[in-house]
């Protein structure tokens, strides 16, 4: 999956990214490196959900796919 991210330069200095394909998902960081890793894990946060907090039936079906 590939994901267009933007960033921006913080006012207090360092950085600020957000992803606008995700609602919400936005970083962080005092430096250039230190954002993109917190970039991936603001994504990853993003996208997971807890299938447990769903109400599955026997006849539901629980998929992971790749986009």
């Amino acid at each position: 999956m590939k994901l267009k991210v933007v960033i921006h330069n913080a006012e207090e200095g360092g950085y600020w990214a957000e992803v606008p394909s995700i609602v919400g998902c936005a970083t962080q960081g005092d430096s250039f490196e230190e954002l993109l890793e917190n970039i991936y894990e603001a994504i990853e946060g993003c996208l997971s959900v807890d299938v447990e907090s769903f109400e599955i039936s026997e006849n539901d079906r629980v998929m992971e796919i790749a986009v």
